[in-house]
């Protein structure tokens, strides 16, 4: 675990399954943490840890985030910012409407990049800390049929790779995490979704807890992008250099990922 007793972490998307295991394991290293989710109800689970706070924040508004970082700073200096939001609302193109659109780029990549430009300001000033992103390996590949969410997380991943650049010599890290599916209530959202078929194309889900262990042993390293599995990273990373060859990858993953889908459904 990371030296971060006494420290103040930011966790948007907090009450979400990734976000509600990186608050758990904070916890346990003596940081304060400020957990922020529009999901009051789900937030108040949160209030049993020790060094916990909760605070509704809709990462949309400019006005929610300076609150934010306002609470933060009471509960002392503020050293990392982990940007756990996330939403997904599969369908094909054709089908999405204006407001589908505007819910995955507001939320995802809007909320996103308002969080990051109060913390790289606040983290400059004290010349040192961390922001972490959750991207997607959807934001490294494109997938069709979940395309939004996977338009939207390729711009946090460009965005974070961006300012990783701009903090440098700052002492200031960002680090863009893309992990593959991983199974919380956003993976159980997509499973009655044909559309979503290639969500499901690997040979497991991840689960929140290895994802979170993973971004928590990440805070107060120079390490700029994390991909997860490696062998899926490949494979992605595969099809956005060389994107003539993904409609050929998408037909074999679309076969694997109904035949997994099929077995989630029934659990």
């Amino acid at each position: 675990m990371p030296e971060l007793y006494g420290k103040t972490v930011i966790v948007s998307g907090a009450a979400g399954g990734i976000g509600g295991e990186i608050v758990r394991l904070l916890d346990k290293t003596g940081a304060h943490i400020l957990a922020t989710d529009t999901d009051e109800l789900a937030l108040r689970r949160l209030e049993s840890f020790r060094q916990v706070k909760t605070l509704r924040c809709d990462v949309r508004s400019k006005e929610d985030w300076e609150n934010a970082f306002r609470q933060a700073r009471s509960m002392g200096q503020v050293y990392c910012l982990i940007n756990a939001v996330g939403v997904i609302r599969p369908g094909y193109i054709d089908a999405v409407t204006e407001k589908d659109i505007d819910f995955h780029i507001d939320i995802n990549t809007k909320g996103v990049m308002l969080g990051c430009a109060l913390a790289a300001a606040e983290l400059k000033r004290a010349g040192s800390g961390h922001i972490i992103n959750i991207a997607s390996l959807a934001g490294v590949a494109p997938i069709p049929g979940i395309a939004l969410y996977s338009a939207s997380k390729f711009a946090v991943r460009g965005f974070t790779l961006a300012l990783a650049a701009e903090l440098r010599g700052s002492g200031v890290y960002a680090t863009v995490v893309c992990p593959d599916a991983v199974k919380t209530p956003m993976l159980d959202l997509q499973k009655d979704y044909p559309e979503a078929a290639l969500t499901f194309s690997g040979s497991r889900p991840l689960s929140a807890s290895e994802v979170a262990e993973t971004i928590v042993n990440a805070i107060g390293k120079d390490v700029v992008e994390i991909a997860l599995p490696t062998w899926r990273a490949f494979l992605a990373k595969t099809a956005s250099a060389l994107p003539q060859i993904t409609p050929l990858l998408a037909d074999t993953l679309r076969r694997v990922g109904l035949a997994n889908q099929e077995k989630y459904q029934k659990g």
